[in-house]
């Protein structure tokens, strides 16, 4: 038996590589679709929405609602300060308390509450905020 030559085993390595790349998506996609499936045939976690697929790039509806006995709203925020983002901004407030919210490159949302957490819609972001402070008040952002 032969000894492997450094091309072969380079070859070797540069194809299990580039296959690993290849099939990294292939099985978060499937890992994905399988969890949203699971959650959906046997009622999965307990609060679930706001955690779909991104809804675009287009502006989120204004709302204006009691949620688990907390008032939320929001609304596009109106004369932006210009720039890259102008139009995008977006009020989101419980008890009339502002909570900031931020939209992500690929259409989703975060607040300063649930940072770490994506949500389809400034909506989602706000009743997960309310969930999360479990009755809390909403501290305000103070700057300078």
């Amino acid at each position: 038996m032969s000894r492997p030559t450094r091309r072969r085993v380079l070859h070797r390595g540069v194809a299990g590589l580039a296959g690993a790349a290849l099939a990294g998506p292939v099985v978060a996609a499937t890992a994905s679709d399988t969890f949203a499936a699971t959650a959906r045939s046997t009622g999965g976690p307990e609060h679930t929405e706001g955690h779909g697929r991104p809804g675009g790039h287009e502006m989120p509806q204004p709302f204006d609602e009691m949620y688990e006995g907390r008032h939320i709203e929001g609304w596009p925020e109106e004369g932006g300060h210009g720039g890259p983002l102008e139009g995008m901004e977006f009020v989101v407030r419980i008890d009339n308390d502002d909570l900031h919210v931020m939209r992500n490159a690929d259409g989703t949302w975060v607040s300063l509450v649930n940072h770490y957490e994506t949500l389809d819609s400034p909506r989602a972001v706000a009743r997960s905020a309310v969930r999360e402070l479990n009755g809390a008040d909403l501290v305000p952002v103070v700057t300078g």
